[in-house]
């Protein structure tokens, strides 16, 4: 079992950055892919990134890529997003997730996941 805590979402102006945290716990954490996840209200589950442990490979969806980057500690228990040049459509609830198996998590459909913290984009 894992638990994620996330944290940093905030009302910001388009074209602004955020940095969002999530510190995982449990067993074998760093067996686990871990990534964002975002849901507007109204909205299916939308993939934003995801990061492995060993290779520290990220991976982005179009949407994002080049605007976000994911990042994770050496100890492999926390990991970060950041956010720049913020857009309105970004405006969503975003979750940490875990996963054994990154299709899993591509596929919003991760086996852990966290409470969700609020971003908010304003014009």
């Amino acid at each position: 079992q894992v638990q994620l805590v996330e944290s940093g979402g905030e009302l910001v102006q388009v074209g602004g950055s955020l940095r969002l945290s999530c510190v995982a716990s449990g067993d074998d954490v760093s067996d686990y892919v871990m990534g964002w996840i975002r849901q507007a209200p109204g909205k299916e589950r939308e993939f934003v990134a995801a990061i492995s442990y060993r290779g520290r490979t990220p991976y982005y969806a179009g949407s994002v890529r080049g605007r976000f980057t994911i990042s994770r500690d050496t100890a492999g228990n926390t990991v970060y997003l950041e956010m720049n040049n913020l857009k309105p459509e970004d405006t969503a609830v975003y979750s940490c997730a875990a996963s054994r198996l990154f299709d899993r998590l591509r596929n919003a459909n991760a086996e852990y996941w966290g409470q969700g913290t609020q971003v908010t984009v304003s014009s």
